[in-house]
């Protein structure tokens, strides 16, 4: 029997392709409310973003998620990303 292929997604940061469960999930839904989607299962357009400390700094230097959103996204947001991969906020 054929092994079941696991989903890939793409670090919006260093765009390699990783297992889809190995990376955070971040969301834009219809209301345009942007959050941390731990269940990978929320409607609305994704953004995936892999533990690797240089893409997390990358994701806040570069502003990625205002270009993959295409609107401008809260502090809060980049902040939340931090604290769920180092535990506490990075300066």
């Amino acid at each position: 029997m054929a092994e079941k292929k696991k989903p890939l997604r793409q670090c919006i940061a260093c765009r390699e392709l990783k297992e889809k469960r190995s990376m955070l999930r971040i969301v834009k839904n219809a209301e345009g409310k942007i959050f941390l989607d731990f269940s990978s299962k929320a409607s609305g357009r994704g953004a995936y973003i892999c533990d690797n400390p240089e893409c997390v700094a990358k994701l806040k230097k570069a502003r990625l998620l205002n270009k993959v959103f295409s609107c401008e996204v809260a502090e809060s947001v980049y902040s939340a990303v931090e604290e769920e991969y180092f535990g506490k906020k990075q300066s």
